[in-house]
């Protein structure tokens, strides 16, 4: 951390301002703007470092982080996005986040409103390389920005994400065509770190990489609509683990894996997963198949241990399965070859056990409840709690 030194004209002058202001900007003297709570909002482009202290701010519209900027954020700040715009907070290539708040004392990004898909959420580019459709190395983005994405340095930095909690996102964009998640992550590199992360009740999926190296740890995906986690364009990230999934209410997949269609693709690594399926959760579309826990299709991959699944039931004529294989190229190409294990692996309180399932190959792989798989352990704290309700409670 840089050390900084103001004159002691400069230090009064800052002090003079705190006694009769609650907003108060300084420059450094490193090209570093320093705000503290007050009118000053969050918005525009920040395209110089600048530092939120601890308090309640507001988010109005796209916030893009460019030229070179950090964006750094303190624990304990709070942002309420404005949500009578397009808003949302994404880092660009050329951007940088430092958002490291505290199991106690959180940095959170929620709406007055309440409501799912209220606003865009938090989305980082890398340039980490990515296998797109035909195994293109670059495509543009799906979140209404039409950012090119996709590069050649694996251990990209976007920067670090710790104990960051974003509430209410997955906006529709425009024709509704383009979509956001709560937070997505474009060509994003293993020199980022992404830990102690909680999306809740947002429209889209909680959590979408596309294509990129990074790994993350200590994920929750709470009562998000579409898919808890999800990947594409060969995403491969090595160490992730403590991935917790609640659906409630409304729910597709736990997890929606592809490698948009790239046979030849690195399988990621997840250890401690723990997806649960609460009574009563219905897809988004009446009828859908999309109702288990794990599906692959296009070529998807993982090497996923210590997986615990829960609640995952059929609806009406369609079919619930604790791994779901969709095509039968996955299968030959996949599965076969070893690059999808979902072992070991405990299905409880759910339709079909002992299965894999098949959308068209009618045979495949049988399990047994391994024993001595429990679920996911992440630590208590505001952190994982929303106006009360703390969400690590399935996890106890």
């Amino acid at each position: 951390m840089k050390r900084r030194v103001l004159s002691l004209l400069s230090l009064t002058a800052v002090l003079t301002l705190a006694l009769n202001s609650c907003t108060i900007e300084v420059n450094d003297g490193l090209g570093e703007t320093v705000v503290t709570p007050g009118v000053t909002d969050l918005e525009g482009i920040i395209s110089k470092d600048t530092v939120f202290k601890k308090g309640n701010y507001k988010l109005r519209g796209v916030v893009k982080v460019m030229n070179g900027a950090t964006l750094t954020i303190e624990a304990g700040a709070t942002f309420t996005v404005d949500t009578s715009v397009t808003s949302g907070l994404v880092v660009l290539q050329d951007g940088k986040i430092n958002a490291v708040g505290t199991a106690a004392e959180p940095i959170v990004f929620t709406t007055s409103t309440k409501m799912p898909g209220d606003w865009g959420g938090i989305t980082l580019y890398g340039s980490a390389p990515i296998k797109a459709v035909n195994g293109n190395t670059s495509a543009l983005s799906e979140d209404g920005n039409n950012v090119k994405y996709g590069g050649s340095d694996a251990a990209s930095n976007s920067g670090v994400m710790k104990f960051v909690r974003v509430e209410y996102a997955g906006k529709k964009i425009g024709d509704g065509t383009s979509e956001t998640n709560s937070m997505t992550f474009y060509a994003v590199g293993t020199g980022t770190v992404l830990e102690n992360l909680v999306t809740y009740k947002g429209t889209d999926d909680g959590y979408e990489f596309f294509g990129g190296t990074v790994s993350a740890k200590n994920l929750v995906s709470y009562g998000n609509y579409d898919d808890s986690f999800d990947w594409q364009d060969a995403w491969s990230g090595q160490e992730n683990t403590n991935w917790y999934a609640f659906q409630t209410g409304t729910g597709n997949f736990g997890m929606e894996i592809e490698a948009s269609g790239n046979a030849d693709n690195i399988a990621p690594k997840i250890s401690n997963i723990t997806l649960i399926r609460n009574a009563n959760t219905n897809p988004e579309t009446a009828n859908s198949p999309e109702i288990s826990a794990i599906q692959f299709k296009k070529h998807g991959t993982g090497i996923f241990s210590n997986v615990y699944i829960s609640g995952y039931k059929n609806i009406g004529s369609q079919k619930a399965y604790a791994v779901l294989i969709q095509d039968d190229a996955t299968n030959t190409s996949q599965v076969n070859a070893g690059k999808v294990k979902v072992e070991p692996l405990t299905y409880l309180n759910s339709d079909n056990p002992g299965v894999w399932g098949y959308a068209q190959t009618n045979a495949g792989k049988t399990f047994t409840n391994a024993t001595g798989v429990t679920k996911v352990s992440l630590v208590a704290g505001a952190w994982a709690t929303v106006d009360g309700v703390n969400l690590l409670a399935a996890l106890q």
